[in-house]
């Protein structure tokens, strides 16, 4: 079986098929796996789907709240839905996407963990970002740990803007003389979003990368 080397390792995978192929170096690229993303009471964590499933929305994704929860969506504001203490379904609805890639603040009234389960994309992946000079709700595509650059493969370039929710908002700025983030390389957790505002006049239009389970 092939060792999962590039992922965090708060993240438990196993491969669906990942057996060798008798003599051969021929893989399954099936990789399955899940994540757990733990939620105090009461307070907001922006929260990332990084794991493909056939139906990804919070309905989908979240189907037990808990009751009383809060998940906010942006899309150049934020939009509400709560965990409904009756129906116990999503309100206004469940159908709003959280695709790999797609990040939410979320807040349970209890404490609470959880659970991702899905498939991990592999191959050539893009993650398009907002209208440059706005904001987006962006992740990892992948379930992996680590710097924004040069681990998860940003591409920085001067005058970026991100948004790190920590009970409030940390501002990087990627730094339009040195060519560095400031006031210091952000980091992210396997399942943690971010905001992100690429600068006016920049060229990047998606946050791309290659990526192998391997």
């Amino acid at each position: 079986m092939r060792t999962i080397k590039a992922l965090a390792c708060a993240t438990a995978l196993v491969a669906g098929v990942a057996t060798s192929m008798a003599q051969s170096n021929v893989y399954s690229l099936n990789v399955v796996g899940y994540y757990n993303v733990p939620c105090p009471a009461g307070s907001y964590v922006m929260i990332a789907n990084q794991l493909n499933t056939t139906n990804n929305t919070i309905g989908s994704l979240l189907p037990n709240g808990p009751v009383g929860a809060n998940l906010l969506k942006w899309n150049g504001g934020w939009t509400t839905y709560v965990f409904d203490d009756v129906d116990l379904v999503w309100s206004p609805d469940g159908n709003a996407s959280m695709n790999p890639g797609e990040a939410v603040l979320f807040k349970s009234p209890t404490a609470s963990t959880l659970t991702f389960v899905g498939e991990v994309l592999q191959g050539s992946l893009s993650n398009p970002f907002a209208t440059a000079g706005t904001y987006g709700a962006r992740s990892s595509q992948v379930p992996q740990a680590g710097l924004i650059t040069p681990d998860l493969n940003f591409p920085s370039e001067a005058g970026d803007n991100i948004l790190k929710w920590n009970n409030g908002w940390t501002t990087y700025v990627f730094d339009d003389v040195d060519l560095v983030w400031s006031p210091s390389t952000p980091t992210f957790a396997v399942g943690e979003g971010m905001l992100v505002k690429k600068a006016v006049g920049s060229t990047a239009t998606a946050w791309t990368r290659n990526f192998t389970v391997q």
